[in-house]
């Protein structure tokens, strides 16, 4: 789709994106990691992300750049896949160093320090956390949500309303209030499949 229909995935406030994952000449493969960092010319920071987060952490189903900015990106086609598990860690030294990470993120971030970022929403506060950390490091870092309407195989929403309702749940779950400081590097596009499946 990243080849295909870029046009559906462009979102208003960015220059148009340059795509490098995925890739037909890369078999759509994924990136994570370091590996992550490098495909958006970043790879000198891997280092430190180390330091920040576990090794295998998310793997990013989109990468682009978007003139000097880097865009990570996550999509989604119905509301049970973003309705995650809690974190899958167990090591020890893992789990003490997201949490550690995690409460960096919701402190400079102003969220209700009751709420359980490794528990609740994991997977949309890990990807808010990795967005914190780009920017935190100076870098001029979107994150974009790719949330699909119409899959009718898994009844998926049908409206752009419902997809805007779970984000403000998670957010509220997450102890965010509307106006947090990330906000604006967070991005929202609504492909509809019927329209893209069209031939």
């Amino acid at each position: 789709m990243v080849e295909a229909t870029p046009e559906s995935l462009q979102p208003a406030r960015l220059p148009p994106l340059h795509w490098v994952s995925p890739l037909r000449s890369e078999e759509y493969a994924e990136f994570r990691d370091g590996a992550a960092l490098r495909k958006l010319g970043l790879g000198e920071h891997a280092r430190a992300l180390t330091e920040f987060w576990p090794r295998r952490g998310p793997v990013w189903d989109g990468l682009a750049l978007a003139g000097g900015a880097v865009v990570l990106v996550e999509p989604k086609a119905h509301v049970t896949e973003f309705l995650t598990s809690p974190s899958a860690a167990t090591a020890p030294e893992s789990v003490a160093q997201i949490a550690c990470a995690l409460r960096q993120v919701k402190a400079d971030l102003g969220a209700d320090d009751r709420s359980e970022w490794s528990r609740v929403f994991f997977q949309y506060a890990n990807r808010l956390a990795f967005l914190w950390w780009l920017r935190a490091r100076g870098i001029d870092a979107h994150c974009l949500f790719v949330s699909f309407l119409g899959d009718t195989e898994m009844g998926g929403p049908e409206h752009a309303e419902t997809w805007e309702a779970l984000f403000r749940a998670a957010d509220h779950a997450l102890g965010l209030s509307p106006r947090h400081p990330l906000r604006p590097y967070i991005l929202h596009v609504h492909p509809d499949l019927r329209e893209l499946e069209k031939p």
